[in-house]
Protein backbone atom coordinates (compact mmCIF):
# COMPACT_ATOMS: atom_id res chain seq x y z
CA UNK A 1 0.00 0.00 0.00
CA UNK A 2 1.47 3.28 -1.10
CA UNK A 3 1.67 5.94 1.53
CA UNK A 4 2.52 9.57 1.03
CA UNK A 5 2.66 11.51 4.25
CA UNK A 6 3.32 15.21 4.69
CA UNK A 7 4.13 16.96 7.91
CA UNK A 8 5.44 20.24 9.23
CA UNK A 9 2.58 22.59 8.57
CA UNK A 10 1.09 24.90 11.11
CA UNK A 11 0.46 28.49 12.07
CA UNK A 12 3.37 30.86 11.54
CA UNK A 13 3.80 34.61 11.62
CA UNK A 14 4.55 36.63 8.50
CA UNK A 15 8.27 36.73 7.91
CA UNK A 16 8.78 33.42 9.60
CA UNK A 17 9.97 30.17 8.16
CA UNK A 18 9.21 26.49 8.33
CA UNK A 19 10.16 23.19 6.81
CA UNK A 20 7.70 20.71 5.39
CA UNK A 21 8.50 17.03 5.00
CA UNK A 22 7.07 14.35 2.76
CA UNK A 23 7.85 10.66 2.92
CA UNK A 24 6.76 8.08 0.37
CA UNK A 25 6.61 4.37 1.06
CA UNK A 26 4.89 1.13 0.11
CA UNK A 27 5.61 0.91 -3.61
CA UNK A 28 7.61 -1.92 -5.21
CA UNK A 29 8.99 0.63 -7.63
CA UNK A 30 11.56 3.27 -7.15
CA UNK A 31 10.63 6.91 -7.06
CA UNK A 32 10.85 8.82 -10.29
CA UNK A 33 9.93 12.21 -8.93
CA UNK A 34 8.46 13.93 -5.92
CA UNK A 35 6.92 17.35 -5.82
CA UNK A 36 5.26 19.93 -3.65
CA UNK A 37 2.04 21.61 -4.70
CA UNK A 38 -0.16 24.01 -2.83
CA UNK A 39 -3.76 25.05 -3.03
CA UNK A 40 -5.19 28.12 -1.40
CA UNK A 41 -8.93 28.49 -0.84
CA UNK A 42 -10.64 29.45 -4.08
CA UNK A 43 -7.50 29.04 -6.12
CA UNK A 44 -6.23 26.25 -8.35
CA UNK A 45 -3.56 23.90 -7.18
CA UNK A 46 -0.14 25.06 -8.26
CA UNK A 47 3.29 23.56 -8.43
CA UNK A 48 5.69 24.82 -5.80
CA UNK A 49 8.73 22.72 -6.59
CA UNK A 50 9.60 19.27 -7.88
CA UNK A 51 12.59 17.04 -7.43
CA UNK A 52 13.28 14.50 -10.14
CA UNK A 53 15.23 11.33 -9.48
CA UNK A 54 18.10 12.81 -11.43
CA UNK A 55 18.23 15.72 -9.03
CA UNK A 56 16.78 18.19 -11.50
CA UNK A 57 14.58 20.73 -9.78
CA UNK A 58 11.53 22.44 -11.21
CA UNK A 59 9.97 25.33 -9.37
CA UNK A 60 6.94 27.51 -9.65
CA UNK A 61 7.42 31.14 -10.56
CA UNK A 62 5.33 32.44 -7.69
CA UNK A 63 7.67 31.14 -4.98
CA UNK A 64 11.05 31.35 -6.61
CA UNK A 65 13.68 32.67 -4.26
CA UNK A 66 11.87 31.89 -1.01
CA UNK A 67 11.28 28.15 -1.29
CA UNK A 68 13.93 25.46 -1.36
CA UNK A 69 13.30 21.81 -2.12
CA UNK A 70 15.67 19.07 -1.06
CA UNK A 71 15.69 15.32 -0.52
CA UNK A 72 17.21 12.77 1.77
CA UNK A 73 19.89 10.31 0.78
CA UNK A 74 17.54 7.42 0.04
CA UNK A 75 15.39 9.60 -2.21
CA UNK A 76 12.12 8.74 -0.50
CA UNK A 77 11.73 11.96 1.40
CA UNK A 78 11.61 15.54 0.24
CA UNK A 79 11.64 18.73 2.21
CA UNK A 80 10.35 22.17 1.47
CA UNK A 81 12.03 25.02 3.28
CA UNK A 82 10.00 28.19 3.16
CA UNK A 83 11.43 31.55 4.11
CA UNK A 84 9.92 34.97 4.66
CA UNK A 85 6.43 33.62 4.72
CA UNK A 86 3.63 35.87 3.56
CA UNK A 87 -0.09 35.68 4.24
CA UNK A 88 -0.62 34.74 0.62
CA UNK A 89 1.42 31.60 1.24
CA UNK A 90 -1.48 30.29 3.28
CA UNK A 91 -2.58 27.07 1.64
CA UNK A 92 -2.74 23.35 1.96
CA UNK A 93 0.56 21.98 0.78
CA UNK A 94 0.40 18.61 -0.95
CA UNK A 95 3.09 16.13 -1.79
CA UNK A 96 2.91 14.25 -5.08
CA UNK A 97 4.92 11.14 -5.87
CA UNK A 98 5.56 9.47 -9.21
CA UNK A 99 7.01 5.97 -9.14
CA UNK A 100 9.03 4.35 -11.89
CA UNK A 101 6.89 2.20 -14.23
CA UNK A 102 3.70 3.17 -12.45
CA UNK A 103 1.16 5.05 -14.62
CA UNK A 104 -0.41 6.61 -11.56
CA UNK A 105 0.88 9.23 -9.24
CA UNK A 106 -0.02 9.60 -5.61
CA UNK A 107 -1.01 12.43 -3.37
CA UNK A 108 -0.63 12.90 0.31
CA UNK A 109 -3.42 14.23 2.47
CA UNK A 110 -1.85 17.65 2.62
CA UNK A 111 -0.50 19.75 5.43
CA UNK A 112 -2.01 23.12 6.24
CA UNK A 113 0.14 26.21 6.37
CA UNK A 114 -1.44 29.34 7.80
CA UNK A 115 0.53 32.56 7.77
CA UNK A 116 -1.03 35.10 10.08
CA UNK A 117 -0.11 37.46 12.86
Amino acid sequence: QVQVVESGGGLVQPGGSLTLSCTASGSPWGIDAMAWYRQAPGKPRELVAAMRSSGLIDSGDSVKGRFTISRNGTRNTIYLQIYQLKPEDTAVYYCNVDFVDDPYDYWGQGTQVIVSS
